[in-house]
């Protein structure tokens, strides 16, 4: 797709955020109503794109509305952060920080009907430790050296050295426990322990969960069924909200969020931002050329991102990192703000021809509205030093299947875990130390897996774990392999005034156990 999008974007776009204010610190969710005030019925909910699989372990964006409905993690957090326990009762982390005991639950059973018990978590974490099978899972257990579950609601976890609490328990809530019996067909037939149990799919079209009769947690779920529908684009799914056609839609893009809150409808921020990344393919030229990539740091004009595509919802960043984050450094926005004269002078730098860096395309989401947007800014910014590029816009699976496989020269794509313990971001497949899809085997960024090794491996005092933060966080400015622009609100919700139970989620995964109708 060539598109025309040049100067006047940035005017065009300024004229429709003037149009539609933002909702700023003024939208929040609702009270959530106590579960026996709420009543259940069916919920129909409006998606903008399908799933990719029912593996947990598979943690892309369109699977969030899937994950914690069919499944469970051993522990949650509170939206402050604070671990909780699910599955895990209780855990006991041991006085160096080497190891961290667990309980499970004994009351537990899986969708097939199946008992929930430690050789299940014991499956789970070898599927994980798999380079192979374990996807965005792979990358946090690289600080595990082994493991033993002594009984069935016993289960040790070995580290390779002290590991700091966060990273514990990041482990443990991202450790979702799938039956043993299903892990080899888990990406086509789920097998968890979750409120609700698959229905029936028709593939890009819906998927239909029912109530789980033998759930565990008492008096949940409420609803008896949830009806998912995927439309083509947000603004239909808008429409069939507003028709009364759904009652909900997940995923939402931020303008259509202003516009419906504006409208009535109730509209649920969860606390869990992504951060936006321009995602790089390093082994592709002409972004082999380390100048070229260093330029796009300042191309980015990340505020007139979050203004016009996002609605003003949003924070600018230069990290891979939401400002919650420790490792987040707000003197790094003001360093690689928009600048296109250091662009230009990188770009020539690079000693590469305009044909040079004029030949590759820009990978495009479509489904995704502001992804179009911001794609849109960078061609219209890269047109003004003559670098003259085309966007390779794709919808759905076919968008995912080149963004997971590597397949692109560079596009948007958000990371989440942003607000937790910062090496956690290397689960994300554009981050990752080993079997990166996009960059490969061996990593072509050694300082870049040094440095994540060096945070993974720090425990100690607080300078020299803010030492090793800033150590990263000059490698991926350097390397230049991703480069962030904002912060994301996913899994927007805006939903019927006639819902309530919402319940929030650290990562803005759709938690649909205590909601119901009024």
């Amino acid at each position: 797709m060539k598109s025309g999008f040049l100067k006047p974007l940035r005017l065009l776009g300024l004229a429709l955020f003037a149009a539609v204010a933002p909702i700023g610190t003024s939208l929040v969710a609702p009270v959530t109503a106590q579960a026996q005030e709420l009543k259940g019925g069916t919920l129909r909910v409006g998606l903008l794109a399908d799933m990719t699989n029912y593996d947990p372990q598979q943690f892309s964006t369109v699977n969030f509305h899937l994950i914690k409905n069919l499944y469970d993690s051993l522990i949650e957090y509170t939206p402050e952060g604070e671990a909780v326990p699910s599955l895990a009762t209780e855990w006991t982390i041991n006085a160096d920080n080497s190891s961290v005991t667990l309980k499970l639950r004994d009351d537990v059973t899986f969708a097939s009907g199946g008992k929930f018990s430690s050789a299940d978590v014991v499956a789970t974490l070898e599927k994980a430790a798999n380079p192979d099978l374990g996807k965005n899972v792979f990358g946090t257990m690289a600080i595990v050296k082994d493991w033993a579950a002594p009984d069935a609601t016993t289960i040790t976890i070995n580290f390779k050295a002290p590991a700091p609490t966060k990273q514990i328990t990041d482990l443990l809530q991202f450790m979702i426990p799938i039956e043993a019996a299903g892990i080899a067909t888990v990406e086509t037939v789920p097998a968890g322990t979750g409120a609700y149990l698959l229905a029936d799919r028709a593939v890009g079209q819906s998927l239909t969960m029912k109530k789980n009769p033998n759930y565990w947690r008492e008096n949940e779920p409420i609803l008896d069924e949830i009806v998912f529908t995927i439309f083509a684009d947000d603004a239909a799914a808008s429409a069939a909200l507003e028709s009364g056609s759904i009652d909900m839609v997940y995923g939402s893009t931020a303008r259509n969020a202003v516009r419906l809150q504006d409208a009535g409808y109730q509209v649920i921020r969860g606390p869990g931002s992504l951060v936006q990344v321009f995602r790089i393919n390093a082994t592709r030229a002409p972004f082999t050329n380390e100048k070229f990539r260093q330029a796009f740091n300042y191309v980015m004009d990340r505020e007139g991102m979050v203004k016009v595509a996002y609605a003003g919802l949003g924070t600018v960043v230069a990290l891979p990192w939401a400002p919650a984050s420790p490792a987040f450094d707000a003197a790094y926005t003001a360093e690689f703000a928009y600048n296109m004269d250091k662009a230009r002078e990188l770009f020539a730098a690079s000693g590469l021809s305009a044909a040079e860096m004029s030949d590759w395309k820009m990978l495009v989401f479509g489904n995704d509205e502001p992804g179009v947007v911001i794609s849109q800014i960078v061609q219209s910014a890269l047109a003004e030093a003559g670098i003259n590029i085309e966007l390779d816009v794709r919808q759905g699976a076919e968008y995912t299947d080149a963004l997971l496989g590597g397949d692109f020269w560079a596009t948007f794509g958000a990371v989440g875990n942003a607000q937790k313990f910062p090496s956690r971001m290397a689960t994300n497949s554009i981050y990752r130390t080993a079997k990166n899809p996009v960059l490969k085997d061996p990593h072509p960024f050694p300082d870049y897996v040094a440095a994540i090794d060096k945070v993974n491996a720090t425990s100690g005092p607080e300078d020299a774990v803010k030492a090793a933060y800033a150590e990263l966080n000059r490698v991926l400015v350097t390397d230049s392999f991703a480069v962030p622009t904002n912060t994301v609100d996913t899994g927007l919700i805006v939903a019927s005034d006639k819902l309530g139970g919402f319940t929030l989620d650290i990562d803005n995964l759709l938690v649909a156990r205590t909601i119901g109708f009024k």
